[in-house]
Parts: C-alpha cells; structure tokens; sequence
C-alpha cells in the first residue's frame, strides 16, 4: 500500500556535492510619490536614512535567510552587496550575495533584495498614505534572480 507523501518536508541532502564559488544577483522595485522620492534623495526622511537602513536591512537578511525560509540550508556567505538607486518614482535595489558552498545562494539574494524594499516601505509609510490611510501608489514590483552563477 502506498504512503500519501505529500505533506511530508525535508531539506535537499547536498552532503555529496562539492563547494564551489556561488553568486547571485536579485533585484526589484518599490513604486512611490515623486514627493516620497524627494524626500529620500535628500536625506528627509523623519524615520533617518532610508538608503543606508535598506542596506544594513537587506545584509542582515541575507545573513539570517535559513531563519526565515525552514528548508533553505545554512550558507557560509563571503560577500554581500546591496545597492539601492532612485528613479523619478521608484526606488530600485539590487542585491549579490556570494559563497563557497554546496548550494546556490539565490535564495539569500532575492531576500536582501526583498526585505530592503519593505524596510523602504517601513521608513516612508507615512508620507505614502492617501486620504483614506490607504497606500495608492506604494508597490513593490519585479522582484526576480537577475544572475545566478557556479563553478566560476
């Protein structure tokens, strides 16, 4: 008699296979009030400096994305580059996480990437609210693996 397996859960057993270089890269958008940009670009922001917060943010996450996704291995990461750039109403951040490792490193990429928009989104809330208290333009947008590389 078969066994119904489908609720069962288990990470990948990647004992067996070798470490070697890992990069990946991820990016996406979060969509704001051209005023909310402003505000941003000249370091206005009553919450402090959204730019450099995103940042730290989106490092820290990296580091901890076995924490945050349950069956995503422990990574030894050996680098991670968060940048954050600003459009006419949108802010774009791209995250590269290296490592020597059994596993790719996508995963912690794309949660850099991720929780820097929502620490973007955390620190000017308040400048986004309509009328109503409701968020009509704050979007986050297109967040996707822009890279993975192996072997390299």
């Amino acid at each position: 008699m078969d066994e119904d397996k489908s609720h069962e859960t288990s990470m990948v057993d990647i004992s067996s296979k070798p470490a070697v270089y890992r990069a990946a890269t991820a990016s996406g958008r979060i969509k704001l009030k051209k005023e909310t940009i402003n505000l941003i670009r000249r370091n206005s922001v009553e919450k402090g400096d959204a730019i450099v917060i995103a940042k730290m943010a989106g490092t820290l996450a990296a580091k901890n994305t076995s924490i945050l996704i349950p069956l995503c291995h422990q990574i030894p990461i050996t680098s991670i580059d968060v940048d954050v750039n600003l459009g006419g109403d949108f802010v774009e951040v791209s995250s590269t996480v290296k490592a020597i490792a059994k596993t790719g490193v996508e995963m912690e990429a794309l949660v850099a990437a991720t929780v820097a928009l929502l620490t973007i989104w955390d620190m000017v809330k308040q400048y986004e609210k309509d009328a109503a208290g409701q968020y009509a333009t704050a979007k986050i947008e297109d967040v996707h693996v822009v890279q993975k590389i192996k072997g390299e």
